[in-house]
């Protein structure tokens, strides 16, 4: 059976394609190749202004028609490599020779052709290969998905900001908050969890097969190849240079991204799980699709999915993140083979992480509010008040406080008329006692408003998206 969308194992590949469209290029076997191409062609014009006798500096028609290699590189281009591969059993070999084929019909590149991967062992093309791959997937589709999400919710935290919601505590009734602010709770943690993720340096490592330039010397003795190889990873490939290596590129920093994105999509699974429960409680609605199901027997269903959706594919991507964050930094003696099939796995690790913030988008996005049932759970509520009663009757000494509320509250229902009796009935001063009588559930939300259309301003609670 040939692999078609409805046979794909993932379904990355399957029913998701569409929506990963952004990622498939960067993190795919292809998005591999390309980048083997772009190493391999920077580090051999490199090589040509090293100065060496052998191999004078290229013109700048062969630059260019190397630069053009690495940015018309096509489907059919990846499939050249992957026939060569058939013979070579060897992907990054393959590269080579593909390479080197490209220079057929151009003089100055045939004669230098054997600086093609010169002193090179494999992991310094793969280690620089998967570097620039994760720069790219972070700053052209994970980051502007994040920002996406994090822009909709101070949003949502500015319009909401005054609007009085029941809190739950313990599943319980507890202090009222206001929508607003419980949405800028998210987006301040949100802030910080972008900055980890955007922050990561990206190492990477072109000294050779055990880090010591050892083929290198042996070519050039006198040349300066650590501060040679900075120079290509820093200046032509713009990644961070590794200076203290083994065969590969010890993949820290690696762990500390996937880390960084697995503690951002926990964050966003305890946001999902708790739209869920607001759209459970009422307190959204969810704009209806026309010609869309939700249930097969029940018509009246219209189900949270994008939320549930977008739950179990962070989760997923956590999952596998773990395991690549746990796995990679870990080699045998100066390298072992098993780091190779894992890191094939980021684009199926990430991807579910950019599936998961496009369900999360579409999700808010359907999100209609219904102030009403907001307003009803307040005014059923009467015993939060108990809160700031016994804090004023503390403040002026009355006899247990917390006691006496507890006893008056505590597993009982409380309406507007028993809480106020309570009230009228302490020895408090006039004026604080006119002060809670006037207070009501939907009320006492403190600095909610306040804090919540704060969210996302320059040098504010939470800050701002980098």
């Amino acid at each position: 059976m040939n692999p078609t969308p409805l046979t794909a194992l993932s379904p990355l590949d399957g029913r998701y394609a569409p929506k990963l469209a952004a990622l498939r290029p960067l993190l795919s076997e292809f998005g591999l190749m390309h980048r083997r191409v772009q190493v391999e062609v920077e580090w051999f014009i490199a090589l040509s202004d090293a100065g060496f006798a052998e191999f004078k500096p290229l013109v700048a028609a062969s630059r260019e028609l190397l630069r053009l290699l690495v940015r018309d590189f096509s489907e059919a281009d990846a499939q050249a490599i992957k026939e060569i591969e058939r013979t070579t059993n060897h992907d990054v070999k393959a590269v080579e020779y593909w390479l080197k084929a490209r220079f057929a019909g151009h003089p100055e590149l045939l004669a230098a052709a054997e600086f093609v991967h010169f002193a090179c062992t494999s992991e310094d093309i793969n280690n620089t290969s998967h570097g620039l791959m994760l720069q790219a997937a972070r700053r052209d589709v994970l980051l502007p998905a994040l920002d996406k999400v994090v822009t909709r919710m101070t949003t949502m935290a500015h319009a909401l900001a005054d609007l009085p919601m029941l809190s739950r505590t313990h599943g319980q009734t507890a202090s009222p908050t206001t929508l607003g602010k419980e949405v800028a709770n998210v987006v301040a943690r949100l802030h910080r969890a972008r900055t980890a993720i955007a922050d990561v340096k990206l190492l990477a490592k072109m000294n050779g097969a055990v880090g010591n330039y050892n083929a290198h010397l042996a070519a050039y003795p006198q040349h300066d190849w650590e501060a040679f190889s900075r120079r290509v990873v820093e200046q032509q490939l713009g990644l961070t240079f590794n200076p203290y290596t083994i065969q590969i590129e010890p993949h820290d920093c690696m762990a500390e991204l996937f880390d960084a994105v697995t503690r951002c999509n926990t964050i966003l699974i305890d946001w999902s799980r708790d739209v869920w429960g607001y759209v459970s409680l009422g307190y959204f609605k969810q704009k209806v699709k026309k010609g869309e199901v939700g249930s097969s027997t029940m018509p009246h269903k219209v189900n949270p999915i994008d939320f549930e959706n977008a739950e179990g594919n962070f989760g997923l991507a956590n999952a596998l993140l773990t395991h690549m964050s746990q796995k990679l930094p870990i080699s045998r003696f100066q390298r072992d083979l098993t780091d190779s099939t894992v890191l094939r796995n980021m684009g199926v690790a990430l991807g579910y992480a950019a599936l998961a913030l496009d369900s999360l988008a579409r999700g808010l996005d359907k999100l209609e509010l219904n102030a009403p049932a907001l307003a009803a759970d307040l005014d059923a509520a009467w015993e939060v008040l108990a809160e700031p009663v016994q804090t004023v009757m503390r403040l002026h000494g009355l006899p247990n406080p917390y006691d006496q509320l507890k006893d008056f509250t505590q597993g009982k229902p409380i309406t507007r008329d028993l809480m106020q009796g309570f009230i009228r009935g302490l020895a408090l001063p006039e004026a604080d006692k006119a002060r809670l009588l006037a207070l009501t559930p939907a009320g006492y939300t403190g600095k909610a408003a306040e804090l919540a259309r704060r969210i996302g301003e320059s040098g504010g609670a939470g800050g701002s998206s980098a």
